[in-house]
């Protein structure tokens, strides 16, 4: 996902170059705004105001007032780096997100099969991954269950899911880590094994871990079931981590059908203190697009 965004305008105050200890950041509103949730950009979001280089983006997100980050890609990256963003994040006060966890099946069985084979990969790669939520002092990671197996019923599928989430779950539960489902809708992702919020409630229910929880993404679910407030109530004792993308397009809240205010507001009346992942594009380029982006979540913040 690349982003962009930031001149001058809007009323809310000139922009500014300013040099502050430990890092420089090329543009920024007078005062940080003060978000009443946890939503966390990813890299590339605002890399026309604050260049490429990830430190300069992470200080960026922290001085417009953003209080997490997720990076999807974070596993792959050098060791060294991933230590050096931890300690950004750690002084700037943004609370790591998720990453993907293991590899992702997108057209084939693997969790679904019962495959020992692809169970043990599985496994390793959670192993491997364990590792890494500690480098950069992450709860939660992704995982996506992978493609339906065709020449076998749900049930058993079901079954062969939960076995290997309940073997993952063991190997979190030690480190107080929790790795979250994500139901992936028909239309961008079809033929995977988890479609919808209900399954994955049931699957969790199913693992009885506290290391086996939902990531709702909203996106999705709105494509693939819609009914929003009424399925994340029905989920919410399960629900661990949110994502965040407005229908059509996967853009910024308010470029799409979703009424994400309200949403929001749903989400934070009932007190959720996680994070709310910003998993989707910007709907213009460049730096007009990087402000645009900021001052819509500052619209559908503002539910207060």
């Amino acid at each position: 996902m690349k982003r962009r965004s930031f001149t001058k305008s809007m009323g809310l105050g000139a922009l500014a170059v300013a040099i502050s200890p430990g890092h420089i950041t090329k543009y920024y509103f007078d005062t940080a705004h003060k978000f009443n949730l946890n939503y966390a950009p990813h890299l590339g979001m605002f890399k026309n105001l604050a260049g490429e280089d990830p430190i300069d983006q992470l200080n960026f997100m922290a001085d417009q007032g953003f209080t997490a980050f997720e990076d999807n890609d974070m596993k792959g990256r050098e060791p060294e780096v991933q230590i050096k963003m931890a300690q950004v994040m750690e002084k700037r006060g943004l609370v790591m997100g998720v990453f993907v966890a293991h590899k992702i099946y997108w057209r084939e069985a693997n969790l679904a099969s019962g495959d020992p084979d692809k169970r043990k990969e599985f496994l390793k790669d959670i192993e491997a991954s364990i590792e890494v939520a500690k480098r950069v002092n992450a709860k939660w990671m992704t995982v996506v269950p992978g493609h339906v197996d065709l020449r076998q019923k749900m049930a058993y599928q079901t079954t062969h899911v939960v076995e290997s989430l309940k073997r993952a779950s063991e190997l979190l539960e030690p480190h107080d880590l929790t790795m979250v489902l994500e139901p992936l809708n028909f239309r961008d992702h079809p033929g995977l094994f988890l479609s919808e919020s209900p399954q994955a409630y049931e699957i969790c229910k199913a693992v009885d871990s506290p290391s086996c929880k939902i990531l709702f993404d909203i996106y999705h679910q709105q494509i693939q079931e819609g009914n929003l407030i009424p399925n994340i109530e029905k989920s919410w004792d399960e629900i661990a981590y949110f994502q965040i993308g407005d229908n059509p397009g996967r853009k910024e809240p308010t470029t799409g059908e979703i009424n994400y205010r309200n949403v929001f507001k749903y989400i934070h009346n009932k007190g959720y203190q996680g994070i709310l992942g910003m998993e989707h594009g910007n709907s213009i380029e460049g730096s007009t697009g990087e402000k645009s982006l900021i001052e819509a979540y500052k619209s559908v913040d503002n539910f207060l």
